[in-house]
């Protein structure tokens, strides 16, 4: 996630520089109450306004660190990228200023995609030798390694539009349960209504910092397994609260759309900017309240993830989840992160609709999930067959989960009829699944 979020909205010490007299304290004052002034201009979208401000303070305060901070972050939270290279890359200087602002300036260098301005900035920050900003720094070389990959010339930070015969990446979400597309004749039975004060909230594609050497060839071959968890374990907890009485979710993915009319999915090499996030929350009807981004890392043979959840409307990092495991461990600590989630949301289950149960094996609902996003993004068009991974264990562990819970048996017969339905070659499994009216409505759907 970018640093625009993590360091907008922090204001000047004035007690700092207090210590220098009452002479700097009132100057740390009248900083604060711009800045201040500044933001609510950004705020009720007077860009002008603010940079009026900021040009008269920078004239003043220009070199103090928590100034430039300050107004990258307000600048970057708010969209405006374009304003923090004009006027704070002429006053950056890491050794005085400190890695915030750098973090900053340096996203801002990625959104216009000047894959040269952001590698100076970026061994600017390296040489601070600041051990916890280590694997930020890592991902955001690979972010620079794709552009250079995919030979991007840089944006005018002025420029409107995208310029033509470029790769583009898109934002699919997914409003209900990925199974549940394709039993909509049995929607009221299956879907909770959403009635009165609901709170909107998105769960965004894993980032795969430093997953490979080369993410554009990546995104040619079918998923391996850090591929299809980055993406379904997104879905499994936008699944869960679509299943609650007090949230509308989604859940969304990227989609990089070639010149040559191919489609890829998106790979993230480092967690997502503000400008993913925004341009998630502009293009869904009635926004978001909440987004849950995150980075999911694969070494020596342990899963690490960082799942952030972010409040819209101040951009600010609510809570950051993190969590370990093996093979072996998988399940239980999928299941408690699955929990701790749920918690710290409040939710609550759903009266009506289908009765949500987390289910026994994550792992196995998870690898359920990724192979009805993958038949899916295929019927649509969005991923070719030689993109895909074979179905077979996705088949295989829905079948089994669906002998225990309903929503497990809806997944296989949807997933097993779209896999009819294209043609794909699967084993025509006929498994012993939970046994209930609806699955039986459904079962005749297929």
């Amino acid at each position: 996630m970018g640093f625009f979020d993590r360091f907008s909205g922090r204001k000047p010490e004035p007690a700092a520089a207090a210590m220098g007299g009452p002479a700097a304290a009132a100057a740390a004052s009248g900083a604060v109450m711009a800045l201040n002034q500044a933001r609510e201009k950004l705020e009720a979208k007077d860009l002008p306004g603010a940079l009026a401000i900021y040009e008269e303070l920078l004239g003043i305060a220009g070199d103090r660190a928590d100034v430039l901070v300050t107004i990258s972050g307000d600048l970057g939270s708010h969209g405006q990228v374009a304003q923090i290279i004009e006027l704070v890359a002429p006053r950056y200087d890491a050794d005085r200023h400190g890695p915030a602002t750098g973090l900053n300036l340096l996203q801002a260098y990625l959104a216009v995609r000047n894959a040269d301005a952001a590698q100076h900035v970026l061994d600017l920050l390296f040489a601070l030798n600041r051990p916890e900003l280590e694997d930020q720094l890592h991902g955001f070389s690979n972010a620079i390694a794709e552009l250079i990959h995919e030979r991007h010339e840089p944006l005018d930070p002025g420029a409107v539009g995208a310029i033509a015969e470029r790769p583009k990446v898109g934002l699919i979400t997914f409003s209900k349960p990925i199974w549940f597309y394709g039993l909509e004749p049995l929607a009221a039975q299956i879907l909770p209504s959403k009635e009165g004060r609901v709170r909107r909230i998105a769960f965004a594609q894993l980032a795969l910092p430093g997953a490979y050497a080369d993410f554009g060839a990546a995104m040619q071959q079918p998923a391996d397994e850090l591929g299809r968890l980055a993406r379904a374990l997104p879905l499994w907890l936008a699944e869960s609260f679509y299943f609650s009485a007090a949230y509308l979710p989604a859940g969304a993915m990227g989609v990089m759309s070639r010149p040559d009319g191919a489609n890829w999915p998106m790979i993230f090499g480092a967690e997502w900017t503000t400008e993913n996030l925004r341009q998630l929350v502009d293009t869904a009807e009635g926004g978001f309240d909440y987004v849950f981004t995150g980075a999911l890392r694969h070494q020596a043979g342990d899963f690490e993830l960082v799942l952030r959840v972010w409040e819209v409307k101040k951009f600010r990092e609510r809570k950051a989840f993190a969590v370990r495991w093996t093979p072996a461990t998988a399940d239980a600590e999928l299941a408690q992160l699955h929990e701790q989630v749920r918690t710290f949301m409040e939710w609550t289950p759903a009266d009506a609709g289908l009765k949500y149960a987390a289910p026994s094996s994550p792992s196995a609902w998870l690898a359920a999930l990724s192979g009805s996003l993958e038949s899916f993004l295929h019927e649509k068009k969005l991923l070719a067959a030689e993109q895909m991974s074979p179905l077979a264990p996705s088949l295989a562990a829905a079948a089994t989960l669906g002998a225990e819970h309903e929503a497990a048996a809806l997944a296989f017969l949807t997933l097993r009829a779209r896999a009819r339905k294209l043609g794909l070659a699967t084993a025509e499994l006929e498994p012993r699944l939970v046994g209930s009216p609806l699955v039986a409505s459904a079962a005749q759907l297929g």
